[in-house]
């Protein structure tokens, strides 16, 4: 089979900016990283952690420890955000959707 035609193995090329619908910061750098049709628990060091919180352009802080993927996100509803073609959806506050809605109107 001609490799451009292969589906990505996501759990050998992982990419969290790309790849990643939204995640879960847990405790000891563990970090849940949830995709269209799959979930990651990876370990970060405090480093790489904190580049990935702090990429304001990719991710948002929509709780104490869940960040998501702007670009990923299809449809906000009224108390939910929905994710591409996927069934994923995440409970989010209306004043968190509205500050959402702003940085996509960007």
């Amino acid at each position: 089979m001609n490799a451009a035609i292969q589906e990505k193995n996501v759990y050998e090329d992982f990419d969290p900016r790309q790849d990643t619908l939204f995640f879960k910061v847990g405790t000891h750098g563990l970090i849940s990283f949830h995709g269209r049709n799959y979930n990651i628990k990876k370990r970060m060091s405090a480093d790489e952690r904190s580049r990935l919180i702090t990429d304001a352009a990719t991710f948002f802080r929509v709780s104490s420890d869940c960040y998501v993927n702007v670009r990923n996100i299809s449809v906000i509803g009224e108390h939910h955000i929905f994710f591409g073609d996927t069934s994923k959806r995440l409970s989010c506050s209306q004043r968190k959707q509205q500050m959402i809605r702003q940085l996509l109107d960007r």
